[in-house]
């Protein structure tokens, strides 16, 4: 009874969002208030249906309901009670409902919390929203629906796939789609501004906390995947350019993006059109990783589906709100006109700069994603673009926008000094190149990538400080700290985000350069050498978990003959899903991992065994969760919190 009535909300929801789609917007035309007012109760109304359907679905897999279609082949009554809650969103119909709720969290968060928007641009923005719901649940109802009942159920289920029973991937999905779907938001309130012909600093305002939210989400999703990938697929790599990373890396870099170009906007009244754009865009590519993960045509280890049915009717709604918005955003360029004049020195020079390398290095990642694809299509040639393209192609934009960003943050506005300007920065660059140059002694026989990195990365943090320090004014360094202790959080956020970004800059480089990495056969007992440690590997025994059986390795690892920790890596095989998968032993310290994998037996005796060390490679992930908290910190400035000076549009006139 509960899985039919959250069937039933599920439907209600999709008749509100169609009533909250056509109503306020022909209001906002009108000038009809009553009319535009029905947009925030439709909002609120369609998150509490469309909560109900996610937590009758929930109950349904909690409960073991195999007499539901979607339980039953996701599920078992042996597994964990954390997967069979991630289980809900771990397959294409429930992830699908999850994208539902958050598109509806973010619509019904806009009608609660915008109250400082004038009345005619809240209607529209929240009518723009609706209409992405009324796309995404007629998808799901149609083609995708997650209650679907068996006539004969099973006496257990299929389990879910054994790469998802990991607590990174039952908190990786949720934080991605928040980023994912937060974007449209800035895509609601880009089409909502050229529907009503104004693009301004007050509307730059407006959707930079909404941008800056799905970012940091955004963010903290493609944290936890890269983490997950370390530990869990025993590659021993945090990024492998696979397709569905790209589908989620892509947009980020064109938040990214929309987050400095929506500062010129606010602060100069410059980029408008390449800000909408950009908007635009951003959701784009979300939808475009919608269709990768969801469509089958390309392999992944991610991948949610292969039916190209459902890939056809992701690509009509890319066609129908991608076409849409840039048909509008052509019939209105007129009303995007800039205001602010800058010369070739200043701020805005620089966020252009950075907003051209962001852009074309996000294209790059599209066309080798895509490539493949295009040349079987085009030229009927199976083609491979993996690791080397993308480093090769993808690795100098971000050497450049490395070095740009501490001398784009000390730049004035509008007309800037670059020699005082680098005067500021003077401190940073001579600690920067003397820790490039340490590195490059400390290293012997190795590449040139590691200190260049650490340069870079070095460069780009120091430089986050210096520009703090700058911002302390002049006079006695305690009353400068005090006056950077008052700074708003904007300031600290941007530092911080910063500094995170050159911290991930200077462990990939790190972690590429300075790798050891050993693979041998070892029989019980035996020992062997890993850089300045010894590994003894003391047994292989059998074991069964709750709903798998395992070969768990018991390993030692040594060094100058005290043992410093004990590893247990893991063969598991879940006979259900009838699926190996490989637990790596980690021995987890700041400055550095060593990852132990078990591999299968060999025919002579002894288990295959591969050995890492991994210098800094966690400092990957403290980088991300730094970029993350930076952009809390200026989420949290209370400019945000405050009416954004909006001028208010004349007194609606109520409908007769």
């Amino acid at each position: 009874m509960i899985v039919e009535l959250g069937h039933f909300a599920l439907v209600l929801a999709l008749a509100v969002a169609v009533v909250q789609a056509t109503v306020p917007l022909i209001g906002a035309h009108y000038r009809w208030q009553r009319w535009m007012a029905v947009a925030e109760p439709a909002a609120t109304t369609q998150l509490l249906l469309i909560g109900f359907a996610f937590a009758a679905l929930t109950w349904a897999f909690v409960t073991s309901d195999f007499s539901l279609r979607l339980v039953v082949l996701n599920s078992h009554t042996l597994k964990p009670l954390i997967y069979k809650i991630s289980g809900v969103w771990g397959n294409h119909e429930g992830s699908l409902l999850l994208w539902s709720l958050i598109l509806s969290l973010f619509g019904a968060c806009a009608a609660w919390f915008g109250g400082n928007l004038p009345i005619t641009l809240r209607a529209r923005v929240l009518s723009v929203q609706a209409m992405i719901g009324v796309a995404f649940m007629l998808f799901m109802l149609f083609t995708s629906n997650p209650f679907l009942r068996l006539e004969v159920p099973p006496f257990d289920g299929n389990d879910l796939n054994p790469l998802l029973q990991d607590p990174g991937l039952a908190f990786h999905p949720p934080f991605l789609y928040l980023g994912y779907v937060g974007l449209s938001m800035s895509f609601s309130f880009a089409v909502a501004a050229l529907i009503e012909g104004r693009v301004d600093a007050a509307w730059g305002r407006w959707v930079r906390p909404w941008t800056l939210a799905a970012w940091i989400f955004l963010t903290i999703g493609i944290a936890l995947g890269s983490w997950w990938a370390y530990y869990e697929l025993g590659w021993g790599g945090f990024w492998f350019w696979d397709p569905v990373e790209n589908a989620s890396f892509m947009p980020w870099l064109i938040a990214a993006a929309l987050l400095h170009s929506a500062i010129v906007v606010e602060k100069r009244e410059a980029l408008k059109s390449w800000t909408i754009l950009l908007a635009i865009l951003a959701f784009g590519f979300s939808l475009i990783g919608t269709f990768i993960v969801r469509s089958g045509v390309i392999t992944s280890v991610h991948a949610f589906a292969n039916d190209p049915e459902r890939g056809v009717f992701i690509l009509m709604i890319l066609g129908v709100f991608m076409g849409g918005a840039l048909l509008l955003f052509a019939l209105r360029a007129g009303v995007m006109e800039a205001k602010g004049v800058f010369s070739v020195v200043s701020r805005e020079s620089a966020l252009v700069a950075n907003n051209l390398l962001l852009a074309v290095s996000a294209f790059v990642v599209f066309v080798g994603t895509l490539w493949p694809l295009f040349a079987e299509l085009v030229f009927d040639r199976k083609l491979s673009v993996g690791p080397p393209f993308f480093n090769m192609a993808f690795t100098p934009f971000m050497v450049a926008l490395a070095v740009l960003l501490p001398v784009g943050s000390v730049l004035a506005w509008k007309r800037a000094n670059l020699a005082q300007a680098l005067a500021t920065l003077r401190l940073a660059f001579v600690l920067a190149l003397a820790l490039g140059a340490l590195a490059w002694t400390m290293q012997t026989g190795r590449s040139i990538l590691g200190p260049v990195g650490v340069m870079l990365g070095a460069w780009v943090i120091l430089g986050a400080l210096g520009d703090l320090w700058a911002r302390g004014g002049r006079g006695a360094p305690v009353q400068r700290l005090g006056r950077i202790t008052r700074l708003p959080r904007s300031d600290w956020g941007k530092a911080t985000a910063h500094a995170g970004f050159g911290v991930t800059v200077a462990a990939i480089a790190a972690l590429t350069a300075w790798q050891t990495e050993d693979i041998r056969v070892v029989r019980p007992g035996e020992s062997f050498p890993l850089g300045p440690y010894t590994v003894t590997l003391v047994e292989v025994h059998d074991e069964r978990g709750p709903n798998y059986q395992t070969s768990k390795a018991e390993m030692d690892l040594f060094r100058n003959g005290a043992l410093i920790a004990k590893l247990y890596p893991e063969k598991r095989f879940y006979p259900v899903a009838r699926m190996p998968t490989t637990e790596a032993g980690i021995d987890h310290r700041l400055l550095r991992d060593v990852y132990l994998v078990l591999g299968d037996p060999q025919d002579g005796g002894g288990f295959a065994v591969r050995s890492y060390i991994k210098p800094f490679v966690n400092w990957i992930w403290i980088g991300c969760f730094l970029m993350a908290i930076g952009g809390g910190l200026s989420l949290s400035d209370r400019r945000y919190r405050r009416a954004a000076g909006a001028r208010r549009m004349p007194a609606a006139v109520p409908a007769e």
